[in-house]
């Protein structure tokens, strides 16, 4: 049971972290402090049963990742602009979830840089997307994976997050396949969150 558990690691850790995700969404007063201690678990968990790939040089993880993560945050703001033209209500969605669950101290931006950015990528992009291709092919693994990351971010109730996150885990699952670095896709991530909340925010 225990070798099966080891090659087969999804069927425990799937559960596991929609458990987690909801754990810390179901109550805003603490949302950062268990989402933090979710992310440590998973990221924790994740490097036991899996490989970390870097395989450029910090230059060019640092270049990728800053245009890719500009080109996340532009598909994103672009988005949502194109939702406010049409008949959904998106700008009170995104205001609620913003001011319950958006970063807005120092302490709040280096838990994303330390914790839940590398813990976001090495669970969802570096365990899940390379269990999956156990199963399914390398594109299937990416799309699935994302998908999976969309939903467990659904149980924040707030469902522009989740065509968020399922167009981010798609863009920066086939990014790690591509580059095989995970600190390109960590940066990647990071440049796109500096972008939403601190330098150009959505206008809501």
């Amino acid at each position: 049971m225990i070798n099966f558990l080891k090659q087969h690691p999804l069927i425990l850790m799937l559960p596991l972290a929609f458990f987690l995700y909801n754990l810390a969404f179901e109550n805003t007063a603490i949302f950062w402090y268990m989402y933090t201690f979710a992310m440590l678990i998973l990221m924790s968990l994740a490097i036991i049963f899996v490989k970390i790939y870097d395989e450029l040089v910090t230059w060019k993880s640092l270049v990728y990742g800053l245009g890719y993560g500009t080109l996340l945050y532009g598909i994103i703001a672009a988005g949502f602009q194109l939702l406010l033209l049409s008949p959904f209500n998106i700008s009170g969605p995104v205001d609620s979830f913003l001011s319950a669950f958006a970063p807005v101290s120092i302490w709040h931006y280096l838990l994303l840089m330390f914790i839940i950015v590398p813990g976001e990528e090495i669970f969802w992009r570096g365990l899940v997307q390379q269990k999956l291709k156990q199963y399914v092919s390398t594109p299937l693994s990416v799309l699935s994976s994302a998908i999976l990351f969309g939903l467990a971010l659904a149980l924040s109730g707030f469902w522009p997050g989740v065509v968020a996150g399922i167009a981010a885990g798609l863009i920066l699952g086939l990014l790690y396949e591509w580059k095989r670095s995970l600190p390109v896709i960590i940066v990647a991530h990071l440049i796109m969150i500096v972008l939403l909340f601190l330098i150009l925010p959505l206008p809501v």
